[in-house]
């Protein structure tokens, strides 16, 4: 049986990318995406939010984190990763989150007066090689 991991999620920032790097110095950038969909309930819109933690490694990290910024409307294509751990009082806990494997910008939304980098229509993607650097991640 074969299995598939793959996420692709539209949604704006809910924090600003925060970048740290690896001791052996592998860049990561990590924030929050909200997403959202719309449905009808009877007569009523209602709107369903969800908040997602996005990990972006290499280049791609750094890049995020110089064009980022709250609010900013980004495309993230993924996997999802799942990681548990205890914590020093000995609860368990796990979390659930996307490591990004190409991340394009979107038009509009917050980007802080941010330019786009080399981009005329608006949009940037860059991707990641294969390598996963996760196991280096110093927290």
């Amino acid at each position: 049986m074969s299995s598939l991991n793959k996420v692709i999620l539209i949604g704006n920032l809910t924090r600003d990318p925060e970048l740290r790097y690896t001791p052996s110095g592998v860049a990561l950038c990590k924030f929050g995406l909200a997403v959202s969909r719309k449905y009808k309930a009877g007569d009523e819109l209602k709107e369903d939010v969800a908040f997602v933690d996005i990990t972006v490694w290499s280049k791609q990290a750094e890049t995020a984190s110089e064009y980022l910024s709250k609010g900013r409307q980004v495309c993230i294509e993924g996997r999802l990763t799942y990681s548990k751990w205890e914590t020093d009082d000995g609860q368990k806990r796990s979390k659930l989150e996307v490591t990004a494997e190409n991340v394009m910008f979107l038009g509009g939304g917050g980007g802080g007066g941010r330019r786009e980098p080399g981009s005329q229509d608006g949009q940037e993607s860059s991707s990641g090689g294969e390598r996963n650097y996760e196991d280096d991640v110093p927290f």
